[in-house]
């Protein structure tokens, strides 16, 4: 039976994208959640074998509802990480150049990454709000305009049939985010380049009380 791994969806998305930038995970059946939530609980309900999420980027910081959840609500292990570079690409209709946008698809937080170059180069160009970075790729490819593009990640243009109009337009170009493999068991074995994940908490609101928990260290 072949290896099923859940991640946090849909088809397009930079997780996605690291998932098929494993090699091994890449042959497994491959099942998108709309959450990370979803894919955690999929883990728990033995509907997958492991799931990949987000739990860190290096300009937005922690994914506090991933942390939240393996810490608290499952007892799941990490078995993998993996480390991406976020390329945000703008998708349009084969053919369509730059300087004819007319209109941009994407969530605030992409185009806040990309607030230089959409300023420099689109300032005339309309931001329209979508649900997802991957779902304004699905828009551009549904609608009957030719002059509108998605801020989404290269791998949507595949998945909707779409060509990169532009590509690596972030302001910072260090953009990096971990993902976590998660499983309910199947520790691997060490290899001298592991890393613990530690959880604390402190029981108490007192003085001293962090004091207390450095000193564990």
């Amino acid at each position: 039976m072949a290896t099923r791994v859940g991640f946090f969806g849909p088809f397009g998305t930079f997780t996605h994208q690291a998932l098929m930038s494993q090699d091994d995970l890449s042959q497994a059946e491959q099942v998108p959640y709309r959450t990370v939530p979803d894919v955690l609980d999929a883990i728990d309900r033995n509907e997958v074998d492991m799931g990949l999420v987000p739990i860190e980027n290096s300009i937005e910081g922690m994914v506090n509802f991933t942390q939240d959840a393996l810490a608290f609500d499952h007892e799941l292990i990490i078995t993998r990480e993996v480390v991406i570079e976020i390329e945000h690409c703008l998708l349009g209709r084969e053919g369509l150049e730059l300087a004819d946008v007319k209109a941009v698809h994407s969530i605030p937080v992409a185009t806040a990454q990309c607030h230089r170059f959409l300023r420099e180069h689109l300032p005339e160009a309309e931001i329209r709000a979508a649900n997802s970075t991957v779902d304004a790729a699905r828009v551009v490819s549904e609608s009957d305009s030719d002059d509108i593009v998605s801020l989404s990640p290269r791998l949507a243009a595949e998945v909707y049939g779409l060509t990169v109009v532009a590509a690596d337009i972030a302001d910072h170009t260090d953009n990096q985010t971990r993902f976590v493999l998660v499983a309910r068991d199947g520790v691997p074995a060490p290899t001298g380049n592991d890393r613990t994940a530690l959880v604390i908490y402190q029981r108490a609101d007192e003085p001293g009380s962090l004091v207390s928990i450095l000193q564990e260290f």
